[in-house]
């Protein structure tokens, strides 16, 4: 008998995409920018649980589940969230925007940030990336090689701020 003619409840399972993962014992850094962006996530968070409460009882356990989940993983991570303030000393560092080059002379500009403020799309890459990693600790001038899928890709700092 099919279970819409029993008195059964139907579980649905609430799936909440994680947060982008932090290795275990490495340090949350974040920038100003980020850290806003966090607390901002926050208060929308408080927002919706608010419009949540006024949905309709259809589908609002699964929905409040899963805002619940969203809320513990975002205050866990406020909670780790460790403030960077760039430092200008001439080397690649957590927060720095670098300007690299490839061998045919194109160039792109990559600001250093958190995992959660990470958008590579829009030039913000995470500190724990390949690309962050091979240029932290650098300086202008220096030639670093990233390892792709397509193969090795020799880059030149081209500037720093």
């Amino acid at each position: 008998m099919s279970k819409a003619f029993t008195n059964e409840e139907t579980t649905l399972e609430v799936v909440v995409p994680p947060r982008a993962p932090l290795p275990p014992g490495v340090r949350n850094y974040v920038t100003a920018r980020g850290l806003e962006l966090l607390r901002a996530e926050r208060k929308a968070l408080e927002t919706e649980r608010a419009e949540l409460e006024r949905a309709p009882e259809e589908g609002r356990a699964g929905a409040l589940a899963a805002w619940a989940t969203r809320l513990g993983e975002l205050d866990q991570r406020l909670g780790s969230a460790e403030l960077v303030t760039p430092s200008g000393q001439g080397v690649v560092r957590f927060g720095s925007t670098v300007t690299i080059a490839d061998a045919a002379g194109d160039e792109r500009s990559f600001e250093i940030v958190g995992v959660d403020e990470a958008d590579p799309p829009h030039g913000k890459i995470a500190f724990l990336s390949p690309l962050a990693k091979v240029l932290l600790g650098r300086e202008p001038g220096d030639t670093v090689t990233l390892q792709t899928p397509s193969g090795r890709q020799q880059l030149e700092i081209v500037a720093l701020k």
